[in-house]
């Protein structure tokens, strides 16, 4: 299996398998590539519907350039716990905050969000999140901020009274809880339009559809995430290996 960067040849052939509809595995499959190198490719430059083969290739390279002067300091590559690969770790990070900004996150909430993920402990200080990202406290800030306004993140204070960030086993029912909460504002607005616009009328019943559409989905996503949490959050009695 090839290894090192992809090449312009390559990244082409990527353009033509997304052109052909291809499921990332078939691509990575013809260029004899993990799939999850593909996956990576694609979500960094643009996704699949904007992928563009020349533009990613620069954008690549300037980003090696970027990232050459600081290598020696080694910021991103601290020791890793249970015998795990610095090296696969790094890029599995990078993979996942990928996905997660081409889920629509913002680039460094997307950041913030997988570097609390994988950690072990679920929770990081400001302080260690700036150290872990090279970045400034006020992106950090600005971060969580928005992450706890989607119930992505929690806070709490430590027994040395500093704040620590927490992701846990219920932040993505939390989530939804707030997904549905914005749905139903949605709803509510588009059904008092009805009134404004009068009953009847085309605009008053695109309205009502819409928030039919959206209260249905709102009530089957709080449904769902309920129904989730109480069978995955159930404690399993046999201790994990």
């Amino acid at each position: 299996m090839p290894g090192g960067r992809l090449t312009q040849q390559e990244r082409r052939q990527i353009a033509l398998g997304l052109a052909d509809g291809l499921a990332y595995a078939e691509i990575a499959r013809r260029l004899d590539r993990p799939t999850s190198t593909i996956t990576r490719e694609v979500m960094r430059n643009g996704g699949p519907a904007s992928y563009r083969a020349d533009l990613a290739h620069r954008a690549t390279e300037r980003r090696a350039h970027r990232r050459r002067p600081a290598a020696p300091q080694g910021p991103e590559a601290p020791p890793q716990a249970h015998g795990r690969d610095p090296e696969a770790m790094r890029e599995y990070e990078e993979l996942f905050t990928t996905v997660l900004i081409g889920s629509g996150t913002p680039s460094m909430m997307a950041r913030v969000l997988s570097c609390l993920t994988l950690t072990d402990a679920g929770s990081l200080t400001a302080s260690e999140l700036v150290q872990r990202l090279q970045v400034s406290p006020a992106s950090v800030s600005k971060a969580i901020a928005f992450l706890e306004t989607q119930g992505l993140v929690r806070r709490e204070r430590d027994e040395r009274r500093r704040e620590r960030y927490v992701v846990d086993d219920d932040i993505w029912y939390r989530s939804m809880t707030a997904t549905s909460e914005s749905l139903l504002q949605i709803v509510m607005i588009a059904r008092q339009g009805v009134g404004v616009l009068g009953p009847g009328t085309p605009a008053a019943a695109r309205l009502e559809n819409i928030a039919r559409f959206l209260d249905f989905i709102r009530e089957s996503t709080l449904r769902a995430a309920e129904q989730a949490r109480e069978i995955l959050h159930t404690k399993d009695t046999v201790p994990p290996a």
